[in-house]
């Protein structure tokens, strides 16, 4: 047997020799070489190396040695592949993307990435040979892809159940869908498997309708799919891969994909192509502009408010009173006063002489259902210049999709929720994502030293904190949960200041966070910092000068405001209401006082919000384009408690 064994042995290796010899060379590795470089050294594939050299798939190292195929598989003889299938193999040309040619050929990304695997490393270079994975069929030498397979979303169904029972996964599920990303809408026409040509299209449904009449209208809106465009970005000194992916928000790959160039490295001058939907680095703030003073336009504009007074309900309603519905009834309230703040703001624009036409309408708004349908149809709102509301995001984006042919511009006045977005919605309350962001870029711009002392309890908190901000560094606590005060001041830096970011609502753990700030002010500088607002910090057991000393800083989406517009505003609010406004009034007054002035320019509603930054009594409106599709506001306030024990802004 073991003679046996040493033939056979023996053969083995001398079949391996002398292919060698005959069929391949060798090639040793040089420190900083990829495959990409030697397989173009030697007129072969990456795909060739890889064959031969499976252990590459893992990275190169310096000084081993690869064997190299004489001549590529490309002019090699192909063996014939079975009966109703191919290989299928496709040489990366100028300009192409891995999205191009994954969609071209009807293949995942990571079906793609697995066949070949340098991708990964070295990302996608012009003149690259793909193998493209064996799901797609040739027909007449005409790639086609596998048949399309598509879901409906059944109600309490998940992104992981339905995956699952496909057999893909949540990435690819998101990939296909991206609409879905944020949220998982039931009744949403997913696309499991194939490459669908046509746009994505909700299934029919039956939407009830609130009305006087009680009718129900039937409707099967179509969401277009947003034509995918690309801005130039000119590269400037010491912007690196890293810095320049985090700007676009994509991965390295991604960028690298969208521009090859940057596979050879990056440098200054460079035109990059970058999606348009990308919203730029803090580098690219907008600046706060007095739209009043600029050109008016003579062009008559018109304005619509969907507001969800849902006044059949009260009518309706043999219980309560109206009186005592108002006493109960907080959403109506809200309603009201954010109504009360509106009308100011349309007699100002009268005053002002601006050309504007407002209709106001009952939306009869519940989470899941309103008016919106109806009046849109009834009323011909299709050619309005801008909508404000509903209330509720779902019935914004019902909105939002029935006007989207007409790029009719839609603002969510007062919702923070995410669902499925569309290139029309403008989002003016910023994302709680965002308000926390604003707070870290600001500490980041004094150079500040940045330390988070968080409860155990608040999870989520140090999650956000530790994906999000890398360069912040986390206290110790006790065994107990406490505060660790010498392991704090062992973080302080003298001659920064140190942002101490605080976030419990254990009392103790907040007087001895504090105790121990307040004990190091002589020898460092220290500022006291909340995410969000904190209750605790009200209360008695929290001595309010302490805050004060340490100027207690966060951000907010609304300020405190004295100047003279704020006292007359409040002024003209309690003559005709007789009572001070709200923050849902202020809210009412500022959003639609901004886009009245907003559509007076000679330029349409998006140039404005394009062009400019602008702020109101108490909110700010700073809109970029999100990520995905439409606007989002980032129009956020960094205040602090001053020792005069008022509240500031932070210059």
């Amino acid at each position: 047997m073991k003679y046996f064994f040493a033939i056979c042995m023996t053969a083995l290796l001398f079949s391996h020799s002398a292919f060698s010899q005959g069929k391949t060379t060798t090639h040793k590795v040089e420190k900083g070489e990829t495959i990409n470089q030697i397989a173009q050294k030697y007129k072969v594939t990456p795909f060739d190396i890889y064959q031969l050299n499976p252990d590459a798939q893992s990275g190169l190292k310096p000084n081993s040695v690869l064997l190299i195929p004489n001549q590529s598989t490309k002019n090699a003889a192909v063996i014939q592949p079975k009966k109703g299938s191919a290989i299928v193999t496709h040489q990366v040309m100028p300009k192409e993307t891995l999205y191009g040619i994954e969609k071209k050929y009807g293949v995942t990304d990571e079906a793609l990435k697995q066949a070949n695997p340098f991708l990964e490393k070295e990302g996608l270079q012009i003149g690259q040979t793909l193998t493209i994975p064996s799901n797609v069929i040739l027909k007449n030498n005409t790639p086609i892809t596998e048949k399309v397979v598509y879901h409906y979303v059944l109600p309490k169904e998940t992104k992981y159940s339905i995956a699952k029972q496909y057999g893909i996964t949540i990435d690819e599920l998101e990939r296909k869908n991206p609409e879905v990303v944020t949220n998982l809408p039931e009744g949403f026409k997913l696309l499991i498997k194939g490459n669908s040509k046509t746009s994505v299209v909700k299934p029919e449904k039956t939407v009830p309708v609130t009305e006087s009449k009680k009718e129900i209208v039937t409707t099967n809106p179509v969401k277009t799919t947003p034509t995918l465009n690309y801005l130039n970005y000119i590269v400037k000194p010491k912007e690196t891969l890293y810095s320049l992916s985090k700007m676009a928000g994509m991965s390295q790959e991604e960028l690298i994909a969208l521009n090859p160039e940057l596979a050879q490295g990056v440098i200054e001058g460079m035109v990059l192509k970058f999606p348009a939907t990308i919203a730029f680095s803090p580098e690219a703030k907008k600046e706060y502009t007095e739209l009043s003073n600029y050109n008016r336009s003579n062009d008559r504009k018109k304005l619509v408010l969907l507001l969800p007074f849902n006044i059949s309900k009260i009518e309706g309603d043999t219980v309560n009173s109206t009186a005592m519905r108002l006493k109960k009834d907080k959403f109506l309230n809200m309603t009201l006063d954010f109504y009360a703040g509106a009308l100011i703001a349309i007699d100002s624009a009268k005053t002002l002489g601006l050309n504007i036409d407002v209709k106001i309408f009952d939306s009869q708004e519940t989470k899941n259902t309103s008016n919106v349908v109806s009046i849109i149809k009834n009323n011909d709102l299709e050619d309005s210049d801008v909508i404000i509301g509903p209330f509720y995001q779902s019935n914004v984006e019902k909105a939002a999709e029935l006007l989207l042919p007409n790029q009719v511009p839609v603002i969510s006045p007062l919702s923070k929720d995410l669902g499925v977005s569309y290139a029309n919605i403008f989002q003016s309350i910023p994302a709680p994502e965002a308000v926390k962001n604003a707070m870290f870029d600001y500490m980041r711009s004094k150079g500040g030293n940045m330390v988070a002392v968080v409860d155990k309890k608040k999870g989520s908190v140090i999650q956000f904190i530790k994906e999000n901000h890398k360069d912040v560094r986390f206290s110790a606590l006790t065994a107990n949960g406490g505060v660790s005060a010498e392991n704090l001041k062992s973080l302080f830096i003298k001659d920064k200041i140190n942002y101490v970011v605080m976030e419990t609502g254990n009392t103790g753990m907040i007087k001895s966070t504090i105790a121990a700030m307040l004990s190091v002010m002589s020898a460092y500088k220290v500022q006291l910092v909340i995410l969000e607002p904190n209750e605790t910090l009200d209360t008695d057991e929290i001595n309010f000068v302490n805050l004060t000393k340490l100027k207690l800083m966060y951000p907010s989406v609304i300020r405190e405001n004295e100047s003279p517009e704020a006292l007359i505003f409040e002024k003209e609010f309690r003559k005709k209401n007789k009572i001070y406004p709200s923050v849902f009034a202020t809210r009412g007054f500022d959003l639609t006082f901004d886009t009245m002035l907003r559509l007076s320019q000679d330029k349409k509603y998006q140039e404005t919000i394009d062009a400019s930054a602008t702020e109101q009594i108490d909110n700010k409106f700073e809109f970029y384009k999100k990520e995905d599709v439409g606007y989002t506001n980032k129009g956020i306030y960094i205040l602090y408690y001053d020792t005069d024990l008022t509240i500031k802004e932070a210059n």
